[in-house]
């Protein structure tokens, strides 16, 4: 007979294993997941493998998700992923993308899979999806093919670091804008073999995160630079500027332009990502581009804001100086974004 192989199910929270409370609102459970694995007893058989269960202490909401709780799920994996074939985390879905950016910069030779998932409507109710999301997601964690993080809810399987949110009540509740689903989960699972990550020569370990201030945010029209100058101040070290179309800004406005230079010119690296939820960044595309570039801003090319708030993290807990993780930023380090384009897209 052959022996199952074993898979490490990380219970982090989220509505998979949620209970009503009093109130009638839902909130994580310590035990309730253990319960309702008793329940499915296709969990006794092959081809799926064999359970081993860590619940964390407190379980979260995935609203109430941190950095640190980053830092604890990598070292969780870190400890127990050399003893089984892979790993699936069970997150809830409202910060499951900045989890999963988070954990494919953070592991560090990773050679087997780490796929988050979860689901919209608890695993108690009767039409709840987190029962197919979870068997699903420990068949595909014994993948040897599959040595990445990735994201699986609703018959696909992302990479986690090019994942975004992007349906609050629909069971596809997420998408990869600017990279194609790596599997495609049917009556069969088909494979985009091109797309996989090579694995990364052992033993996995764990980046360490500092407490560095980082913040994102979005350009509105009407946004002056007295708003940046008062988001900007010291402690930030990081900004994500999610900005418009292909990276724009304002041009007409010297002050705000201003703003983002004087960040710049004492360390703090701006990144900036498009608002928009497919395409890439062009600064030197437009005009209302180039300021942005003259202020020493950082393309993120088509990385979603996720992903580069996560990156800009975990290489600003390193000892790196401003600029070598400005430079850092600007290129792939775990399939997150794509090469630049070679010209300068038509308009």
């Amino acid at each position: 007979m052959t022996e199952r192989p074993r898979v490490l199910l990380l219970h982090t929270g989220g509505t998979l294993a949620m209970r009503r409370g009093p109130d009638g609102s839902y909130a994580p459970a310590a035990g309730a997941l253990a319960a309702e694995l008793e329940a499915l007893p296709e969990l006794r058989r092959a081809p799926l493998p064999e359970v081993e269960l860590l619940e964390f202490e407190p379980l979260l909401d995935s609203s109430d998700m941190r950095p640190e709780d980053w830092q604890r799920v990598a070292e969780a994996l870190v400890e127990r992923l050399p003893g089984v074939a892979g790993a699936v985390v069970l997150h809830g879905t409202d910060t499951m993308a900045y989890t999963a950016a988070a954990l494919s910069f953070l592991l560090e030779g990773l050679d087997r899979p780490v796929i988050l998932t979860g689901s919209q409507i608890p695993l108690v109710e009767v039409r709840s999806d987190g029962r197919e999301n979870l068997i699903t997601a420990l068949l595909l964690a014994c993948e040897p093919r599959l040595r990445e993080v990735a994201l699986y809810m609703n018959g696909r399987l992302l990479r986690g670091n090019r994942s975004t949110k992007v349906s609050s009540f629909g069971f596809d509740a997420f998408d990869s804008p600017n990279l194609p689903a790596l599997a495609e989960v049917g009556v069969e699972v088909v494979w985009r073999d091109e797309l996989l990550l090579p694995g990364v020569p052992g033993p996995v370990r764990a980046a360490r995160l500092r407490h560095v201030s980082v913040v994102a945010l979005r350009l509105f029209p009407g946004i002056t630079g007295a708003t940046l100058r008062q988001v900007l101040r010291d402690p930030v070290r990081g900004l994500v500027l999610e900005t418009y179309g292909s990276g724009n800004a304002p041009s007409r406005d010297a002050d705000l332009l201003a703003a983002l230079a004087e960040a710049s010119a004492r360390g703090v690296v701006i990144v900036n990502v498009t608002q928009c939820l497919r395409g890439t960044v062009r600064m030197d595309a437009y005009a209302a581009g180039r300021g942005l570039l003259e202020a020493g801003v950082v393309s993120g090319g088509d990385m979603t804001a996720e992903a580069a708030l996560t990156k800009l993290s975990v290489l600003l807990s390193q000892d790196l100086d401003p600029a070598a993780v400005g430079a850092r930023m600007a290129v792939d380090l775990a399939g997150e974004r794509s090469a630049e384009p070679s010209a300068l897209v038509s308009t």
